[in-house]
């Protein structure tokens, strides 16, 4: 019988190794299948033993000029289906591929179940029925260039499941694909040597490591595989391989250490590891991979699956694991072999070791690459010597942040200031801010020139991390990464993460909710210090509008401030909800205060009554769907001051904002208008903003 193994990409050629070594006579080998040949007690056996295959399928039919439904119809109505099905079984038909007639692949499906039904109706006068979700049997149509053939399928899904994963952390990894690891990086060679896997997760690759050295096979535990459904199935011969496959088991000593940093996680391995029955074979203990320690004297093999963006809390935290990882490889695990799976060849150089080999993988959707290396003394010479940093020139990166924060010193401590400005790409090559939050660090990079070249501006960012985390002696899991750039439409609104750490910061007596992680920006416009700080000391009996009013930072400063009434407008109802808490924070509870979710333009538009305090900060340019119209800030601002001035009382004061470069206010027109400006951009720039005088303009309106 002819049979194909599905797998993933990158395995097919371990597979069809374990497939012969099994027994079969292997044939066309293709991406993510191998094709072979079995009696059904080998392919039983194959279906027990494999640990590479997600899928055993029977051939049952080809055909070459399959071009329409009648020549689909007729493949599949002369089949013996008998054979493999009986009036009372339930089965589905999958189908794949397309051709010009043939378009819907449910179509298609269809017209193959309409065939299998005519034969039984005809030979018995009784059908079987359809059951997508739970058929017994699954028939597979697979349709390319004119042929059909038609499978069987033989094992059921999910032969990588081996049914001992009882809870799993971010991003796990599949277990075929474990088992193709611990295959391509040498262990099996010798398994008495120690594995070690520095970030274990929920403990798949040692746990599909004990089970490969000691030869388990891992269908054993599996309930029933779908050629126990079939008519033809011998119970007694199936036991006899079980028999055969059982016996082959032969338990050794291991020596295999898994850590990781999570410790819920690490609670996932051990439950795991005991639901496998090898948890006495593996060590599990809390540690951080950025900071190994020797973990035996004699030499072995690290394995692991290293954390990408979806495990770990962002750019920073993985460029101080890799960097710290090669920095101890180097130091504690001379004469070691790695394999290290990386979805990122980048942070992968962070590890400052040359590769030995490196082999291409599929994990899930994302194209990942196991890299191998052997840590002798060569090796472990010449990286002791080499650098922490990409660029010996990002130390004047470093000097700066220094210079800058001594330069600030008084100020900070003299205002009470925890949340400011540090560098704003004082040197023209790192061209990065830097932002300090309490404890925490965000990094912006401003989107870089077309003509810098990518790998360049990625390593000087690597070292800009290193350099911040080390020079400020801030964590790595309290750094945020972003990148500056254009925002479009509602994408200023959306979020960038999902850790949802946010936490509390303070300024001239009020309170704010800020999030470093979640959002591109964190709910505090730091530049914004001294205009808030003015509304605070101006707001007092004063009907206050807060416009395009973000997280409600400035309503918070007139609450304080003693503002009659308050009016926070802005379109993101994320925006509006985060103001209410930053009320909450600063205990603010008033009837006259009041937020509405709306489009600013159309509400000013339909706005009553006066205010005698206006902040008015509009983004420089906004083709929101939520918004009526597009807004340019340079063309439309009068407009937005003939609308705004409807609404200013007799003496009023209207506090306009916006950070556009080289904006020029149009005072001929907003004289015309009965209006005139001052312009108080640099009292509004606090000492962490002189450096770049552009960050913001601002002007005081009146009437004339």
């Amino acid at each position: 019988m002819q049979f194909i193994a599905l797998t993933s990409i990158g395995i097919e050629n371990i597979l069809a190794d374990e497939l012969k070594q099994l027994g079969a006579q292997i044939g066309k080998q293709s991406v993510g299948s191998v094709v072979f040949e079995a009696e059904l007690p080998l392919a039983q056996k194959i279906c027990l033993s494999t640990r590479f295959a997600t899928r055993i399928l029977m051939k049952i039919a080809e055909k070459e000029n399959v071009k329409n439904k009648t020549d689909l119809y007729n493949l599949a109505r002369y089949q013996a289906w008998g054979e493999w099905l009986t009036p009372k079984t339930t089965f589905a038909v999958d189908f794949s591929g397309t051709n010009t007639e043939l378009k819907n692949t449910q179509f298609s499906g269809l017209v193959i179940k309409d065939a299998i039904v005519d034969y039984f109706q005809d030979l018995y006068e009784t059908r079987p029925d359809v059951d997508k979700q739970n058929a017994q049997v699954r028939i597979a149509a697979r349709y390319h260039q004119n042929k059909l053939d038609l499978y069987i399928d033989y094992s059921g899904t999910g032969l990588s499941q081996r049914g001992y994963r009882q809870g799993q952390g971010r991003a796990p990894i599949k277990e075929h694909l474990a088992a193709a690891l611990i295959h391509r990086s040498g262990w099996l060679k010798d398994v008495s040597q120690p594995l070690f896997d520095p970030c274990c997760g929920s403990g798949t690759l040692l746990i599909e490591a004990a089970g490969m050295a000691n030869n388990q096979a891992p269908g054993l535990k599996k309930e029933q595989f779908a050629f126990e459904r079939l008519p033809n199935f011998n119970e007694s011969q199936y036991q006899e391989v079980r028999e055969e496959v059982s016996d082959l088991q032969s338990p050794k000593k291991l020596y295999l250490i898994g850590q990781d940093i999570d410790g819920f996680v690490l609670s996932k391995a051990q439950n795991n590891a005991r639901a496998a029955g090898v948890d006495q074979l593996i060590k599990f203990s809390k540690g951080d991979a950025a900071n190994l320690k020797p973990v035996s004297k004699r030499a072995g093999v690290v394995l692991s699956n290293l954390p990408y963006g979806e495990r770990m809390g962002g750019t920073a935290e993985l460029i101080n694991l890799y960097r710290g990882m090669g920095v101890a490889f180097k130091k504690h695990y001379a004469d070691w072999h790695l394999a290290l799976l990386s979805s990122d060849e980048a942070l992968s150089k962070l590890l400052k070791i040359v590769r030995h080999k490196r082999y291409k993988f599929k994990n899930g959707p994302i194209d990942c690459v196991l890299n191998t290396y052997i840590l002798d003394e060569k090796q472990v010479v010449e990286s002791t010597h080499s650098t922490e940093l990409n660029y010996e020139d990002s130390t004047a990166f470093a000097n700066r942040l220094k210079k800058n924060k001594q330069g600030l010193k008084n100020w900070l401590k003299q205002h009470g200031i925890t949340t400011y400005r540090l560098y704003d790409a004082d040197i023209p090559q790192y061209n990065v801010a830097v932002d300090i939050y309490n404890d925490h660090a965000v990094i912006y990079e401003y989107a870089a020139p077309k003509e810098v070249d990518e790998q360049v501006s990625n390593k000087r960012l690597q070292d800009i991390i290193y350099l911040t985390s080390k020079q400020l002696d801030i964590p790595a899991e309290k750094i945020a990464v972003k990148v500056r750039k254009k925002q479009k439409g509602d994408s200023q609104y959306s979020t960038i993460s999902q850790q949802d750490q946010s936490m509390v910061v303070a300024e001239y007596g009020a309170k704010y909710k800020v999030n470093i992680f979640d959002y591109l920006d964190t709910g505090l416009f730091l530049d914004h210090r001294l205009a808030r700080q003015y509304i605070q000391q101006n707001a007092h009996d004063k009907r206050f509008l807060n416009l395009f009013a973000y997280t409600g930072t400035a309503s918070v400063q007139a609450a304080i401030g003693g503002a009659k009434s308050i009016t926070t407008v802005d379109m993101s109802k994320t925006y509006i909800n985060w103001g209410k808490e930053n009320f909450e924070l600063n205990n603010i509870q008033n009837p006259r205060y009041r937020f509405f979710q709306a489009d600013c333009l159309a509400w000013l538009d339909n706005a009553q009554g006066e205010y005698d305090l206006i902040f008015l900060d509009p983004p420089t340019f906004s083709n929101s769907k939520r918004m009526t119209d597009a807004f340019d800030v340079q063309r439309d601002h009068i407009k937005l001051f003939e609308t705004t001035k409807k609404i200013l009382s007799e003496n009023g004061v209207l506090f306009f904002s916006n950070n556009k470069r080289g904006f020029k206010m149009d005072e001929e027109k907003l004289n015309e208008l009965g209006l005139q400006a001052k312009n108080i951009s640099e009292k509004t720039l606090s000492p962490d903003f002189k450096r770049n005088k552009h960050i913001h303009n601002s002007w005081l309106i009146t009437r004339v």
